[in-house]
């Protein structure tokens, strides 16, 4: 068997937003049933043939790093995740669209994952503002998931899309919101638009 290469993708949020089921569900291609609390961090695998059936096919392993998500300022609680946050290829940013607090402490995980370098000072804004130009030469893609669509009512919909359109902004990444059992798992991918959503 011809070696692997290796493809270490963080997936970031608040405990409690579905991080774990989102990993689930691209590794085993299943829905997780009863989720628990992820304390550290969970590993899990899948391998992926990019541009399968073309001449450029290539054969991927990508290690998806579900990182606990408790949200402390203590320094020991972002010192103890910064050891996963070597070496990144990608991050996933999994926010709860029913939970306010959840799309906007993506900024903090941000902060946290793209500044791993500097010390953690658990400050989310300097001087009132979030500085976006922090993040202006990030190499790493980014992709912004927003779960839990379903839970909203329709008319509610467009409202909560709009509120949580700055993450798009800040970060500049793809951006999808999911509802459980999105028909086509093979649709779920970063594409040319910065939003899609699955209704």
């Amino acid at each position: 068997m011809a070696s692997l290469d290796r493809v270490k993708v963080l997936v970031l949020g608040d405990s409690g937003v579905g991080k774990s089921s989102l990993v689930h569900l691209l590794c085993q291609n299943q829905v997780l049933g009863n989720p628990s609390w992820t304390v550290g961090c969970s590993v899990d695998v899948r391998v992926h043939d990019y541009k399968e059936g073309t001449p450029e096919e290539k054969t991927y392993y990508i290690e998806l790093w579900d990182v606990g998500g408790s949200v402390g300022s203590a320094s020991s609680v972002k010192s103890t995740r910064a050891v996963f946050y070597n070496s990144v290829n990608g991050i996933i940013f999994v926010h709860d669209l029913t939970n306010k607090k959840s799309s906007q402490n993506l900024r903090r995980w941000s902060l946290e994952a793209l500044n791993r370098d500097l010390v953690p000072t658990g400050v989310l804004v300097t001087n009132g503002d979030y500085d976006q130009e922090q993040f202006a030469d990030n190499q790493i893609p980014l992709l912004v998931i927003g779960t839990k669509l379903d839970q909203i009512h329709e008319t509610k919909r467009h409202e909560v899309l709009t509120r949580t359109a700055f993450l798009a902004e800040d970060f500049n990444p793809e951006e999808i919101n999911l509802i459980p059992g999105f028909p086509d798992r093979k649709r779920f991918g970063a594409g040319t638009l910065k939003s899609l959503h699955y209704d």
